[in-house]
């Protein structure tokens, strides 16, 4: 779940006089190649679904240009799911945190393929996004789509969900707002099943693991691990 840093402020640069704690990251750097039809659509499209970074508190009405329930997605990839479950929740609006520069171009290419409009995108980290930008209890609801396993052991402290992030994300949760996290390798859904279940603030769905909601399409990658014999986990937790 992540890639190249921003490199304008209206991708995402942070204001100068904004402290910015680093004990969580939504994200690690690495590199890649914006297309040219990703180029393009960050040209044609960018301003309008793009948001500035502004450390200051996101007026969703503003943002979207209507009222909805407000979504907030950490960590895309290249915008597949997103600018599906967009579509068939036509209600909802969906605010969406990626720093990997070819996955925002992507998923701008599909907006404009697509003609979704309740999608807005903050090229920037969620942590700083959730610190910053969003109050308490103003989220409907969190989607976390395969995040970064962190497969060695000694890396799983990298991984995003952790104690701390899931308090925050609960704090900024409406009351029956939920969390929806999935993921493919069985060890990181054993450790989301037991952060996700400590936190008092919130209630799990299920006994264990959710069955995957209908909205959540099967990506290709997703298919082609189901065929080759690898699960995936779903996790819904409600705000109590």
């Amino acid at each position: 779940m992540a890639d190249t840093a921003p490199n304008t402020a209206a991708a995402g640069q942070a204001p100068a006089d904004v402290a910015h704690p680093r004990t969580i990251r939504s994200f690690v750097r690495r590199t890649g190649r914006v297309t040219t039809g990703q180029a393009k659509a960050f040209e044609e499209l960018g301003p309008k679904f793009v948001l500035p970074y502004t450390g200051q508190p996101l007026d969703p009405q503003t943002a979207f240009g209507r009222p909805g329930k407000l979504i907030l997605e950490i960590g895309f990839g290249m915008g597949e799911a997103t600018a599906h479950i967009a579509r068939v929740r036509p209600d909802d609006n969906f605010l969406c945190c990626e720093v990997h520069e070819p996955g925002v171009g992507a998923l701008l290419k599909r907006i404009g393929e697509q003609d979704i409009h309740n999608i807005r995108i903050l090229q920037h980290d969620a942590v700083e996004v959730i610190d910053f930008m969003l109050p308490e209890g103003m989220l409907d609801g969190v989607h976390i789509f395969f995040p970064d396993p962190w497969h060695k052991k000694k890396h799983n402290k990298r991984r995003l969900i952790q104690s701390p992030l899931v308090a925050k994300l609960a704090s900024r949760l409406k009351q029956g707002g939920y969390i929806h996290c999935a993921t493919d390798w069985e060890p990181y859904a054993e450790q989301m099943l037991e952060v996700l279940g400590a936190e008092a603030q919130l209630a799990n769905t299920a006994e264990g693991y959710a069955p995957k909601p209908d909205y959540r399409p099967l990506t290709k990658f997703e298919n082609r691990g189901l065929k080759l014999g690898h699960g995936v986990w779903d996790l819904v937790f409600v705000k109590r």
